[in-house]
């Protein structure tokens, strides 16, 4: 496995041109964020993930979690890494200061965890659930439970786990049947119950595991509206504050996975001697909706995990391809063979995999950064619109797109490498084996694409969606050319054509919407890709129009903004075609998807 290196040049320019980082910074929480320490952050970070996370990736491959007599132990290496993640500060960049967080933008800790999962995602998802059970609490805990709770987990001291799936009840969460009785006057409950595929339920990197669970309480109507949500500790606090008497849950077994193998993958059973002490977040009954907090920071951190696993893949693939030697130049009367990278083939297919790496990391940073500014900006009516027609819109099109990428563009590595890409100790396989759960948990990528047509586009009769649909049109029809940039116009002129068949995809969509769900869900998942595509292409125009125009002005890097801009070309021409493509499939594909009869599957 090759070494990594964090692509900086691009996270500088992505976050600076497309994410507004800079705009951030200027609003009131974020004023800490100068660009002498979004630069230390984005350096350090990738120094750690490059030097001590990265070096662990295959090792942990290799030695997997391993379960033993109720004990789960990480590969050799991990619990020293994650103590300098811990020591280094890392888990608490996004947080609430007033609970030891560093208060900076999430736009940033998205880029610095892109690398934390680009270096090794078996590692990075133990911080990628806690911190999603601290957006959790900071939004739904009581004042006690974020005192009690959210200085060690901010700082990384405890990690913090996500319990909703139990064997009956997978994407239809609303079949839950874990218990939650109240226990006595300290206002807690007791909890009983199993849970399956429990990422890091019980491992040795941290003190203590909080534990976020869904679990019915007595007389809780059924389905989703009688699911309630408990903080179960695998520890619980003492009175200093630290870890006290062991709570009565425990891991059972642990998954043997496809990938992300030193990950552990826990089956936890909760209250074999009675029931294991659980507090209730927020009141009865309103699990899912708090839930969703957490859900949402996981999907939007899944969908960088996909940026993060293509990133790895294209520089594996780019540096063997430099490397390799085979076969004499095409058209060269030299016999001397040359390093496949001069191949067209394999120049063909690294390009696709850099653009729809690149254009994947520019929807993921665009996204994120809306939640900053739905948060923090002053104008309400701001605020408003970047929760609904960024962060809302987008977030499982993030999560969706940007995963099946990451296994598609994996894939394409192999093929590079050949038979090599075949052979498990050139590392290449292990990034497509990690990348395949992407689009699975977190909500399948299909159920994003549902969520994207009824909740985000349909139940709001697509405003959201016309309002980005407007937002690609101005950068269509504005702009000069970008000076003497002649790739610009083509870009535009791409992107124009793709946004037409969007347009009349999104209208089939809202038509069949209201005359026969089933129809338009057929086709949620082709559109949901073609607003992907767009998506990636309209950020990539508008980064190469970033790029002509500091290179008109002599400023910056000029190998790397030329390359910007050849980059965006190579998408327009070759990758957002696909939209139509998709759009139509979305449409002419429903009808014939629901006539096949059941039998005939």
């Amino acid at each position: 496995m090759t070494d990594y290196r964090a692509p900086l040049d691009d996270m500088r320019f992505v976050l600076q041109e497309i994410a507004g980082l800079g705009r951030i910074a200027e609003l009131e929480p974020f004023v800490e964020a100068t660009p002498e320490l979004v630069e230390a952050v984005l350096e350090q970070a990738g120094r750690l993930a490059a030097e001590e996370i990265a070096p662990l990736n295959q090792l942990g491959d290799l030695q997997g979690s391993v379960f033993q007599n109720g004990v789960v132990r990480t590969p050799e290496g991990f619990r020293a890494a994650y103590r300098h993640y811990v020591e280094g500060g890392w888990n608490a960049l996004p947080f609430d200061p007033e609970y030891g967080g560093q208060g900076l933008p999430w736009a940033l800790a998205s880029a610095v965890s892109e690398m934390w999962n680009s270096a090794n995602m078996a590692f990075a998802l133990c911080p990628l659930l806690n911190m999603g059970a601290v957006e959790l609490l900071q939004h739904h805990g009581s004042p006690e439970q974020k005192a009690s709770y959210l200085p060690k987990m901010i700082a990384g001291e405890w990690s913090g786990t996500m319990n909703l799936t139990e064997p009956q009840a997978g994407s239809d969460v609303g079949a839950v049947k874990t218990r939650a009785t109240p226990a006595g006057a300290d206002g807690s409950y007791r909890i009983v119950g199993q849970k399956i595929y429990i990422t890091y339920g019980e491992h040795d990197l941290s003190e203590n595991i909080v534990h976020m669970v869904l679990a019915r309480t007595p007389g809780a109507p059924a389905g989703t509206k009688g699911i309630s949500l408990f903080i179960v500790p695998k520890f619980l606090p003492n009175a200093e504050g630290g870890p006290g008497q062991r709570n009565d849950l425990r891991c059972a077994s642990i998954e043997h996975k496809l990938g992300i193998k030193a990950s552990p993958t826990c089956v936890m059973a909760f209250g074999d001697d009675g029931g294991a002490t659980g507090f209730l977040v927020g009141e009865e009954n309103r699990g899912m909706e708090y839930m969703f907090t957490m859900m949402n920071n996981a999907r939007l951190a899944v969908g960088i995990q996909g940026v993060a696993i293509a990133e790895r893949a294209y520089q594996q693939a780019r540096d063997y391809a430099r490397q390799r030697v085979q076969g004499r130049a095409l058209g060269s009367k030299d016999p001397a063979p040359v390093a496949i990278v001069e191949h067209p083939d394999v120049r063909r297919t690294l390009m696709l995999m850099k653009a729809q790496t690149e254009a994947a990391r520019a929807l993921a940073y665009y996204t994120v950064a809306g939640m900053d500014f739905a948060r923090a900006h002053p104008d309400a009516g701001e605020r408003r619109r970047r929760q609904t027609e960024v962060v809302e819109l987008l977030t499982p099109v993030v999560k969706a797109w940007c995963t099946d990428l990451g296994v598609e563009i994996a894939s394409l590595g192999i093929q590079v490498h050949g038979g090599m890409g075949f052979i498990e100790e050139t590392g290449a396989a292990q990034h497509y084996r990690d990348a395949r759960i992407n689009p699975i948990y977190e909500g399948t990528n299909g159920i994003q694409a549902l969520d994207l047509i009824g909740r985000k586009i349909a139940r709001l009769d697509g405003q959201p969606v016309r309002a980005f649909a407007a937002e690609v049109r101005a950068f269509v029809e504005g702009g000069n050319g970008g000076g003497t940039a002649s790739d610009l116009p083509a870009i535009r002129a791409a992107l124009g054509e793709a946004l037409t068949a969007f347009e009349a995809a999104t209208d089939w969509l809202l038509e069949s919407f209201a005359r026969d769900p089933r129809e338009a869900a057929s086709g949620a998942g082709a559109y949901l890709r073609a607003l992907g595509t767009l998506a990636g292409g309209w950020l990539l125009g508008k980064g190469a129009e970033a790029a002509a125009a500091r290179l008109a002005e002599g400023t910056g890097d000029a190998a790397f903004l030329s390359a910007k801009l050849v980059t965006a070309r190579f998408y327009a021409d070759v990758v957002l075609p696909q939209v139509a493509a998709n759009a139509a499939a979305a449409a002419q594909g429903a009808g014939s998807t629901l006539a096949l009869a059941e039998a005939d599957f």
